[in-house]
C-alpha cells in the first residue's frame, strides 16, 4: 500500500533560519522563516516528483505533505 504522505522535519538551522529534510524521498531544503521553509519545500517535492511515478518512492498520486517541527 502506498504512502498518502511525505513527512518533512523541520529543525533549526546551524546558524540561523530552518532546514527540512523529508523521509520518504531526497529532498532538503531551507528558509529564513517557518513559511519559506514550507514554501520551498512544497516547491521542491513538486519538482522532484514532476514526470516521475510517485509509485516509484511508494508513495499515491499526489501525496500530502506532513510536515513535524
Amino acid at each position: 500500500m502506498n504512502k498518502e504522505s511525505i513527512t518533512a522535519i523541520i529543525h533549526p538551522g546551524d546558524d540561523f533560519g530552518y532546514v527540512v529534510e523529508c523521509v520518504e524521498i531526497s529532498v532538503v531544503t531551507q528558509g529564513d522563516s517557518l513559511d519559506e521553509v514550507v514554501k520551498n519545500c512544497t516547491d521542491a517535492v513538486f519538482l522532484h516528483l514532476e514526470g516521475e511515478n510517485p509509485e516509484d518512492f511508494g508513495l499515491i498520486e499526489h501525496p500530502a505533505i506532513r510536515f513535524v517541527f
